[in-house]
């Protein structure tokens, strides 16, 4: 395998490193050239330390405008063109649509993997209907199609959007347990924390966590909701800094910006909590929480519940349900060490035997050697 080139693509040189670290790391030992293709977020550094090529990509992952993703596609055609990779990988929207209508014209087989459908499934509008058109027309082309979870493949199956012989699923994007592992926390500042990680954004669920903090802090004055996530400002329903602001002053919200390794975050936090009604593949950050072994409240939703078994190892709130996730964190609060060590300790098992990154890695070098 020698010389031979794999291209991985994605919108933003994140989701590449940190998602896709330990699939780049086996596949240079397989002996391949990797190329990492992505908008720059301040971690393409990252990608050149370890060795791997990286080319910068402008792409506005949220815009709608047929004009800018006509020229993101051929922008596509001509790095393809150049570059004559051997695979390509892609992940996220754009790139599994645009990207691979361009490698379709170049005859590069390509991995795509559906991390996730967001918002665009929710509705039924005319851009929603433009996606599945394009989602339709693009994914005629791909070797394999990768899906996170059985609510995405479904969909996409019901509404034919792709051949079932193409299809495969994972466990997300998997995790190193080895790397993700139970760590002792160091402060003891006697106080309940409960701690969100991702995208300070709405749908999320972030809203929540702030009227939950404000109906609670009278009667539970020791909790802390800490908020562990970058604020992308392009985005609909983002949480400004100057709201986030406001909310530490009125409740117990503490955001903590970003991090450069979450494992810290995540060892000295009592739960997780992610009351996220956005269509998720499955969060990493669920995952990794997990791998901990750290008790979490999250939401019936999709790719949520596919980390977390209500009371085995966290509870699942309702959707948007400001009560019932209320009484989430309230069983949380006054059910023994005991009880909520073990829901830590049934998490971390389940990760070990259903999202261990291995299974991810091996099914994505059993698709190239097919």
């Amino acid at each position: 395998m020698q010389n031979k080139k794999i291209l991985l693509s994605a919108n933003n040189a994140f989701v590449i490193y940190n998602f896709r670290y330990g699939l780049m790391k086996e596949l240079e030992k397989k002996g391949y050239e990797i190329i990492a293709l992505a908008g720059d977020d301040g971690t393409s550094q990252n990608i050149k330390n370890e060795g791997w090529r990286y080319i910068e990509l402008t792409i506005d992952r949220r815009g709608k405008n047929i004009i800018n993703d006509l020229k993101l596609c051929y922008s596509y055609y001509k790095i393809y063109k150049k570059e004559k990779p051997n695979y390509i990988l892609q992940f996220t929207i754009k790139p599994n649509i645009y990207g691979t209508l361009a490698a379709k014209l170049l005859g590069i087989p390509v991995i795509n993997n559906v991390t996730g459908l967001g918002d665009m499934f929710s509705t039924n509008n005319l851009t929603s209907k433009i996606v599945k058109s394009l989602y339709k027309i693009s994914f005629k082309y791909p070797k394999k199609v990768f899906f996170q979870n059985d609510d995405d493949l479904k969909i996409f199956l019901d509404s034919k959007l792709i051949d079932s012989k193409i299809c495969g699923r994972i466990p997300g994007s998997g995790v190193d347990i080895d790397k993700f592992k139970p760590l002792k926390k160091e402060i003891n500042d006697k106080k309940f924390k409960f701690l969100f990680l991702g995208r300070i954004n709405e749908n999320k669920g972030v809203k929540l966590i702030n009227e939950a903090s404000k109906k609670l802090k009278y009667k539970y004055p020791d909790i802390e909701f800490q908020l562990l996530g970058k604020v992308y400002v392009e985005e609909q329903k983002h949480i400004s800094k100057e709201e986030l602001q406001k909310w530490e002053k009125e409740s117990n919200i503490k955001y903590l910006g970003t991090s450069k390794d979450v494992r810290q975050e995540i060892k000295e936090c009592d739960c997780i909590l992610f009351p996220s009604y956005y269509r998720e593949g499955v969060p990493r950050s669920l995952i990794e929480a997990a791998a901990m072994a750290k008790p979490i409240i999250t939401t019936d939703n999709v790719g949520c519940r596919d980390i977390v078994n209500d009371k085995y190892n966290g509870f699942l709130a309702k959707p948007k349900d400001l009560d019932s996730l209320i009484e989430k964190i309230e069983k949380v609060l006054t059910i023994s060490k005991v009880e909520l060590n073990q829901l830590g300790i049934n998490g971390r098992l389940k990760v070990e035997k259903e999202f261990d990154e291995k299974i991810v890695i091996q099914r994505y070098l059993e698709a190239i050697e097919n």
